[in-house]
């Protein structure tokens, strides 16, 4: 029998997971840092007349007050509906409000800015574009996806899969070129690029299209980055020269623009905003006493609580009575009150989820890195990624991804953002594990500490730090060198 003509036919299994709307709103929620959760209520306030602001009565407040008017019947009743949908968490709620102090004592100002935040001043950008409704959400995804110095470190095909995931948005990679060029044409320039060569194109390129008098030396500078990279990197002149064939004067006058472009260009938006700096507004408040307690709370200072309208509710009462007598109109209108009061239950179910999510992964967070929230010396921090987190509080990984993105937590010690306890570790042959940011530490000390008309290779650095109790390879000091930006040995002359 021929083999040839056999047809094989296989089939490929797919799962696809599919978020409810509630989920959805959970998750864009969590990504939202405190100024921006604010503005969300804010809106949803302003939206919805189902919801507004105000302390839920508790079952212990309603039994009192139907105590008080003897209708206790009444106030069981209402406890009854209270329960169906208020969800149980781990996290009692005066742990997630603003004022909560273990020890007695007032936590110190936190410096709230007015100004901007980063992603609010690109979304705006976005607002001024003419695009469809789905290009505007794989925009702002994008937009949400960036480091913060303006880069988009993380693959196309990746971000993809996460708007499948955990969005609901289906995209190919196609699309998401197409939505990544229209926030690269934002400002600064050079926001959205994937490396840092394509960062400088992006600002040559602008300048390029906006100076027409500009001519042959931007084109130098263009060939310059797009042919000749890794040269420029390591600032081979003389092969550059040869190998584009320009005049050396030329050459320089190229060079010294192209050091002047900007390698982080969501930095610089910090600067445009009043002061040479972004102000930060810390979402945690962790407080370390000295009996070895340590408190953790949400800075929920100017975010309102919310509550369900009594007027709507008091309406869909007097609606469920009469429900036999209703006109169509009436019915209309009782549909229209549940929709709204369903609406307004979700998002203060959301705003409770997030609040949870938020604490229960600030509290792993500090479990596992104890000792440095207790003195502030960073060499005490561990090894910790994502996955340990998330196996710590039983959540997706993407979960902590999204709460550790844009957040920031107010210590003994200053603000720091919640990527900064995250860091890599190192184990040696011996099978001890080491954390990358001590040794990073180290290596820049040795090097801050050289001398500069003879500055160390890398082989002597990777013996000094073996003296130092750090046992790692001449290849490994090069690759923790060049995360850190700084040069190899002859250029630090």
């Amino acid at each position: 029998m021929a083999q040839g003509s056999r047809q094989i036919q296989t089939q490929a299994q797919q799962q696809i997971q599919t978020l409810s709307p509630q989920q959805i709103l959970v998750v864009k929620l969590l990504e939202l840092p405190a100024l921006e959760l604010e503005d969300r209520i804010h809106a949803e306030l302003l939206e919805n007349p189902a919801l507004e602001e105000g302390r839920e009565e508790t079952p212990a407040d309603e039994y009192s007050a139907a105590e008080s008017e003897e209708t206790g019947d009444d106030g069981a009743n209402e406890y009854d509906s209270l329960d169906d949908y208020l969800r149980e968490d781990d996290i009692p709620d005066y742990k997630l409000q603003e004022n909560n102090r273990s020890k007695g004592e007032q936590a110190e100002d936190i410096p709230f800015s007015e100004a901007t935040s980063f992603y609010e001043i690109l979304k705006e950008q976005l607002r001024e574009r003419n695009l469809t409704e789905h290009q505007r959400e794989l925009v702002e995804y994008l937009i949400g996806s960036l480091d913060d110095d303006g880069l988009l470190r993380k693959s196309l095909e990746s971000i993809c899969d996460e708007l499948a995931i955990y969005v609901g948005v289906e995209c190919t990679e196609e699309e998401l070129e197409e939505a990544l060029g229209v926030l690269q044409d934002f400002d600064p320039a050079g926001l959205g690029a994937r490396t840092l060569q394509e960062c400088l194109l992006i600002q040559i390129r602008r300048r390029q299209a906006e100076e027409e008098s500009a001519g042959l030396l931007l084109d130098l500078e263009e060939r310059i980055i797009s042919e000749c990279y890794e040269e420029f990197t390591k600032k081979h002149w003389d092969r550059i020269i040869r190998k584009l064939n320009v005049d050396e004067a030329v050459f320089n006058e190229a060079i010294a623009e192209i050091t002047r472009l900007n390698p982080r260009p969501g930095a610089s938006l910090g600067e445009t905003i009043g002061r040479n700096y972004q102000q930060i507004v810390p979402d945690f408040l962790v407080e370390a006493y000295d009996d070895g307690t340590i408190n953790i709370s949400l800075n929920n200072r100017n975010v309102p609580e919310l509550r369900m309208s009594r007027d709507f509710t008091e309406m869909v009462e007097e609606h469920t009575k009469n429900r036999a007598n209703q006109s169509k109109e009436s019915k209309e209108a009782m549909m229209f009150l549940k929709q709204k009061m369903d609406a307004a239950q979700g998002f203060i179910d959301a705003v409770k989820q997030r609040q949870n999510t938020l604490m229960t992964t600030m509290q792993a967070i500090v479990d596992l890195q104890r000792p440095f929230f207790m003195d502030g010396d960073e060499s005490l921090l561990k090894p910790m990624i994502l996955k340990d987190v998330a196996e710590r509080t039983n959540l997706d990984i993407s979960t902590i991804s999204r709460v550790s993105n844009s957040k920031y937590a107010q210590t003994n010690f200053g603000i720091y953002p919640l990527k900064f306890f995250f860091s890599d570790g190192y184990t040696t042959e011996d099978g001890e594990e080491m954390s990358v940011r001590e040794i990073r530490k180290a290596l820049k000390e040795c090097i801050d500490a050289e001398d500069k008309k003879k500055p160390l290779t890398d082989d002597e650095l990777a013996e000094m730090l073996k003296e130092k109790g750090y046992p790692i390879a001449r290849r490994t000091v090069a690759k923790y060198r060049q995360q850190m930006n700084i040069p190899v040995a002859r250029l630090r002359k």
